[in-house]
């Protein structure tokens, strides 16, 4: 039985680090967002997206911190994320019509990457993963919400 929860937590391990890497493309690309935003919500959205990245931080420190209490090592070099992430490294973006989009497909993203760990951490009763995991599904649904009411 350990065997198998060790090779299911490897695998966790692995889809954390997945993890990990869409969360770093995605906050460089709100750090991009926050830069470039132009036009009539500039106000709104320039301090909006620095509310995201600020939150994404802590969050991408709690996944990190996540992979070294199930005994992994984070990914962390620029490489290394880039060859694992499944998220696009947006480049001049500018126009809200343009980014809004974008932001909620990437949330959408991490939203269902969320979902498949929590499942595959309650698979081996790791509860701190699930609690994560489920934190994070709570404020990204919310994000959604507020985002795709942005929409016109």
């Amino acid at each position: 039985m350990k065997k198998e929860v060790y090779i299911k937590n490897e695998k966790l391990q692995k889809k954390l680090n997945n993890l990990l890497s869409d969360y770093q493309i995605y906050y460089q690309n709100l750090r991009a967002f926050h830069w470039l935003v132009k036009g009539p919500n500039f106000y709104h959205l320039h301090s909006k997206f620095e509310e995201f990245y600020t939150q994404v931080n802590e969050e991408i420190d709690e996944v990190a911190e996540r992979i070294l209490m199930l005994g992994g090592t984070p990914l962390h070099r620029f490489e290394d994320y880039l060859a694992q992430a499944s998220l696009k490294a947006e480049q001049n973006l500018s126009r809200s019509s343009e980014i809004i989009p974008v932001v909620i497909q990437n949330s959408e993203f991490l939203l269902a990457s969320f979902r498949e760990i929590a499942d595959l951490a309650g698979e081996t009763e790791d509860e701190g993963s699930t609690g994560l995991m489920s934190e994070l599904i709570s404020t990204y649904e919310k994000q959604l919400w507020m985002l795709n009411s942005l929409k016109e």
